[in-house]
């Protein structure tokens, strides 16, 4: 017989970016309330950008988050450039093109790694992963070091990157560094192999329900840097018009906006990509779709984890590619595009946990008047409640501790950066 009554209070969710709480009840056979509570203080980025010149916003912007901090300036410099019409050569979009790759590849490492396999392989962190599984870890942790690296050749640093710049890049690696990372991201398939066959033998709870999926979309290749939004189900959405289409508001539990769609609820990030662009996989990580046997279109939201690393085959060889390409041209050290114009500008790319938006207003003097942000957790946020509402009543036979430890692997799927979805705050909440 069914239980009628539960009641989940779980503070401070572990092993996710950020603080949040879970808080689940069922009244009578009937789930009353599903919240997913964000109680990071909100932060006024786009407030402190107001009064700033266009060539601080990156910098600025990309101190939203720690993790996907490629992803915040590379929109923002994108926002910038659209907004005062500077163009950047083909070496410089290379060169981000090549962070983006790497930080997609630690981002989910990150994630597969120090988040989720402790869980399906029933530890408590990385640390005591590194005693009862230490090839897993190291596997692992050697990913992550190789991506940081990458960045921090590319981009100056790997948080926070400091040579990408408007107009272009303000540093150009070496012939030298380049070989030497091209030559690891070739080893680094091993690696990746090994781990896809261990992902591959873990059990995956079951929630398949029809959802719309929301990514970049581009002709010839996988988008993550550039392409056009779209929607799995297929209306208009264009990047001028996202804002109309995509509309946050505000709920009283959380600190965090939600988002929505014509449509309802939906969801972005590696699950969603997978799903809208399968076919513009290159073949080492159409190969990994096949072996994991993931079929698009796949509504359950745990098995974003398993898009994740297939993306990682996909960022590893497409990150090789972009090096023989700059080989092959020869890198050089090239002067920064400068500003012709200024107005409106929106950056949109794919960060690795979704689709990201940026959009500034810049004045003649080259200054932001104002600047709005769309984060992809915060898009995802209403998305992760209406799955935890699904899932319960079908686990609802399970002891509280498995329900508990059933919702919170849920939530770890989406990968949510609590910090980025408090970015910004209405001033109607506060």
């Amino acid at each position: 017989m069914k239980k009628k009554e539960l009641h989940i209070r779980v503070h401070e969710v572990t092993r996710v970016e950020g603080h949040g709480n879970i808080l689940i009840d069922m009244h009578k056979g009937r789930v009353k309330e599903v919240w997913l509570q964000i109680t990071e203080p909100p932060r006024f980025f786009e407030a402190m950008l107001v009064g700033r010149r266009y060539d601080e916003a990156q910098h600025i912007m990309s101190r939203i988050c720690g993790i996907c901090a490629v992803s915040h300036t590379c929109a923002s410099l994108k926002a910038v450039e659209s907004a005062m019409g500077i163009k950047i050569s083909r070496q410089a979009l290379l060169l981000r093109r090549l962070a983006f790759c790497a930080e997609v590849i630690q981002s989910h490492i990150l994630h597969i790694f120090f988040l989720v396999l402790p869980d399906c392989l029933g530890v408590g962190s990385i640390v005591p992963l590194m005693d009862s599984h230490p090839g897993v870890a190291r596997d692992g942790l050697e990913l992550k070091k190789l991506a940081n690296e990458i960045c921090s050749i590319v981009a100056g640093r790997h948080i926070h990157p400091i040579s990408l710049y408007p107009g272009g890049v303000a540093h150009t690696p070496k012939e030298t560094e380049l070989k030497r990372i091209r030559e690891a991201l070739k080893n680094s398939f091993a690696r990746l192999d090994r781990t896809l066959e261990l992902m591959i033998k873990l059990p995956v709870p079951e929630l398949d329900k029809p959802r719309e999926f929301i990514s970049l979309k581009a002709k010839g290749e996988y988008a993550i840097y550039g392409g056009e939004p779209f929607s799995s189900k297929k209306y208009h959405l264009k990047t001028e018009t996202y804002t109309k289409n995509i509309k946050e508001y505000i709920v009283y539990h959380s600190a965090a906006k939600h988002a929505k769609t014509k449509k309802g609820t939906f969801m972005v990030g590696a699950l969603a990509r997978i799903n809208n662009n399968f076919k513009q996989l290159n073949p080492r990580a159409k190969n990994a779709l096949k072996r994991a046997r993931l079929k698009p279109p796949a509504n359950n939201p745990f098995l974003n984890n398993m898009a994740q690393l297939i993306e990682c085959f996909n960022m590893a060889e497409d990150a090789v590619r972009i090096i023989d390409r700059l080989l092959a041209d020869g890198v050089k050290n090239e002067p920064l595009g400068r500003p012709t114009t200024f107005g409106r500008g929106i950056g949109i790319v794919e960060a690795p946990r979704g689709t990201l938006y940026h959009e500034y207003h810049i004045n003649r003097d080259g200054v932001v008047d104002k600047a709005v942000c769309i984060i992809p957790t915060a898009q995802n946020l209403r998305s992760i409640e209406a799955d935890l509402k699904h899932l319960v009543p079908m686990i609802i036979d399970k002891s509280k501790e498995e329900i508990r430890k059933t919702i919170e692997m849920l939530v770890r799927a989406y990968d949510p950066c609590i910090s980025c979805s408090t970015h910004y705050m209405d001033v109607r909440f506060v």
